[in-house]
């Protein structure tokens, strides 16, 4: 039995389908039920919350693999999931980190995922830990400004990375899951093109049939207003604007082969995601 953590989220949705295209054994843990909706339907449903360890006993209850993604910052749903899946038995679990923590030195961000994977290696449970680079649905977080103001935030100016699909980090992560011969692995997973926030725009603006606007960020307030539009913990705003300066600071982009590799395909491309979400950015009207 796989337990899939967050799995209602960008990723969890689409590792959810994965294993179930795969016939694997499958359990969410969820905290609404109602999140879960449109999920294949012969995937356990447990309520629980990583963030209360009172309600893990049930859901980690004959698990085997485990999906482990624990979001915001702190360690505390790592500790708890791991703990729990000492006491079950678990024999594997696939950890969702971040490419960040290949830095030196290590930025804010990191070291909350860098002391997660600690706490994961410390289990002594085989372990897989999965780092990927910035995710294409972080173009959502334009919504706001692109449907107020027909424009994006550009916090990075010249600085190219490659983002990921999220799709591809699930099937990553359903195939590592499901074969042998992962364990105590850790892959760096990109996009296969870099690309600047305006090249990201330009390729947006063909899908939904219209130019938008790219402004460069000035303030580092700015910058964070870029990813989240309502304000974020003093701690995570920190960690946002440091990564932001090492992402304008690379002006050629990392990337790795690695999604090819494992999956023996190309890496989705951005303009296909574009194509995918494209109803998301148009105006209501013309949708």
């Amino acid at each position: 039995m796989i337990l899939v953590t967050g799995g209602t989220g960008n990723i969890g949705r689409e590792l959810t389908r994965e294993l179930d295209a795969r016939g694997a054994g499958l359990r969410l843990l969820v905290r609404d039920p109602a999140r879960a909706a449109g999920l294949p339907a012969r995937a356990e449903r447990v309520v629980g919350d990583l963030g209360e360890a009172s309600t893990l006993t049930a859901a980690f209850a004959g698990v085997d693999r485990l999906f482990l993604l624990a979001q915001g910052i702190g360690t505390d749903h790592t500790a708890a999931a791991i703990a729990a899946a000492g006491t079950a038995g678990v024999r594997h679990v696939v950890h969702l980190s971040s490419l960040h923590v290949t830095f030196e030195p290590l930025p804010a961000m990191a070291r909350w995922h860098h002391e997660r994977e600690e706490i994961v290696r410390a289990s002594a449970i085989p372990a897989t830990f999965l780092r990927p680079g910035g995710f294409m649905t972080n173009a959502l977080d334009w919504l706001p400004t692109i449907h107020e103001g027909n424009h994006v935030l550009d916090p990075v100016g010249p600085g190219r990375f490659a983002p990921i699909d999220p799709a591809d980090i699930a099937a990553v992560a359903a195939l590592v899951l499901t074969e042998d011969g992962h364990q105590d692995n850790e892959y760096a997973l990109t996009g296969g093109e870099a690309l600047t926030v305006t090249e990201q725009v330009r390729v947006l603006s063909d899908a939904i049939g219209h130019d938008i606007e790219v402004r460069a960020v000035n303030t580092p307030e700015e910058a964070v207003r870029s990813r989240f539009p309502h304000g974020a913990p003093p701690a995570l705003a920190d960690a946002i604007r440091e990564g932001f300066e090492l992402m304008r600071s690379d002006t050629v982009g990392f990337r790795t082969d690695t999604v090819e590799r494992l999956l023996g395909r190309e890496p989705r491309t951005f303009a296909d995601w574009c194509a995918r979400h494209a109803d998301a950015f148009r105006a209501p009207g013309a949708r």
